[in-house]
């Protein structure tokens, strides 16, 4: 009886029996590298879709925009008046919005941020299971309310409630810029600040926060963490020294989604701020951001001049977005290497 080494040997494979023939790998290969090519082409067509939308969204606000522009007849970046934007003379600019969108914005980040960061600790690192569970689903959940109900919540509810709080920011801190009697006193009675719409949006960006923090937590290899304990490192000197480091570019990189979520916010804030503010860092006015002044002017683009001018304001908004996540994506790849 011959082997199967001696088989293998004894001639070519056309000579042997078929059930002792070398099976050829052609048919399993054609299928490896068909699937390889049609994941690559997916992959690269999704890429090319994303990109191919962007562009398209960049080229039209430009084809809007740049009729209005060109008649503007004052400087786009520092004009600080009333917008006219009918008739042959345009008279437009964005400094009111741009400041209104980025102190709320920074409002919100200053307070989600160290609570996202707390809560994706708490989760993570010392809830038990049966109270980090419920926590995440109730965190989780705060995305899923309609922008709309928070600024219904942050006018009627929020709003008032601070009414109080306010009034002692001004009188006992009014030497402070932030804190000075506004122009319009129906703001402090209402509620309809800056400062309520700061914190309107902490609440709404928190779960973006909290959610990608906590999942790049809960990846932190389980050998940094025992090299740190076999040390004789506390809970919290773990957090500090293994956790953290770990998991900083991913809670950038949530903050920085929830800034774009911050930026972008329109419903919520047109019911709380809706009016035009002055520039003086004053937390206790109103103002109009980049999204407000659009949706709250909307329903009057009647001609391709007044359209246009908003939809300036829309090309600067989607550029600042832009600007902010290139920073954030260079922060996190320094950070990375």
């Amino acid at each position: 009886m011959t082997s199967p080494t001696a088989r293998d040997h004894a001639g070519p494979a056309q000579d042997r029996p078929p059930e002792e023939r070398p099976r050829s790998p052609r048919g399993l290969a054609t299928v490896s590298r068909f699937g390889d090519r049609m994941m690559a082409t997916l992959a690269t067509g999704s890429g090319l879709l994303v990109t191919a939308a962007i562009g398209l969204i960049a080229l039209f606000l430009l084809i809007q925009a740049i009729p209005a522009l060109t008649k503007n007849t004052e400087n786009f970046f520092t004009y600080t008046g009333t917008w006219v934007v009918s008739g042959p003379d345009l008279k437009f600019g964005i400094p009111a919005q741009f400041y209104a969108t980025v102190v709320v914005s920074v409002i919100a980040l200053l307070i989600a941020m160290p609570v996202a960061l707390g809560i994706a600790l708490f989760v993570t690192e010392y809830a038990p299971p049966r109270l980090a569970r419920p926590i995440t689903y109730l965190v989780d959940l705060l995305a899923a309310v309609p922008s709309i109900v928070y600024g219904l919540w942050g006018i009627l509810v929020l709003g008032p409630a601070l009414v109080g709080v306010n009034r002692w920011l001004v009188d006992d801190l009014g030497w402070l810029p932030f804190f000075q009697p506004p122009q319009n006193a129906a703001n402090m009675s209402t509620g309809g600040t800056l400062l309520t719409a700061g914190i309107v949006l902490a609440v709404m960006i928190l779960p973006v926060i909290t959610a990608v923090t906590r999942e790049v937590f809960a990846k932190t290899p389980p050998a940094q963490r025992e090299a740190a304990l076999a040390l004789g490192a506390t809970r919290w000197e773990v957090v500090r020294t293994a956790v953290l480091p770990f998991g900083f570019s991913g809670y950038l990189s949530g903050s920085m989604l929830g800034l774009g979520r911050a930026l972008g916010e329109t419903m919520a804030l047109l019911l709380i701020i809706s009016t035009v503010g002055p520039i003086d860092f004053n937390l206790m006015e109103s103002g109009q951001t980049f999204a407000t002044v659009i949706a709250n002017n909307a329903a009057e683009f009647d001609s391709p001049a007044k359209t246009g001018a908003y939809i300036s304001a829309g090309l600067v908004l989607f550029i600042l977005t832009f600007i902010v996540n290139a920073a954030a994506r260079s922060v996190i790849t320094r950070r990375g290497t």
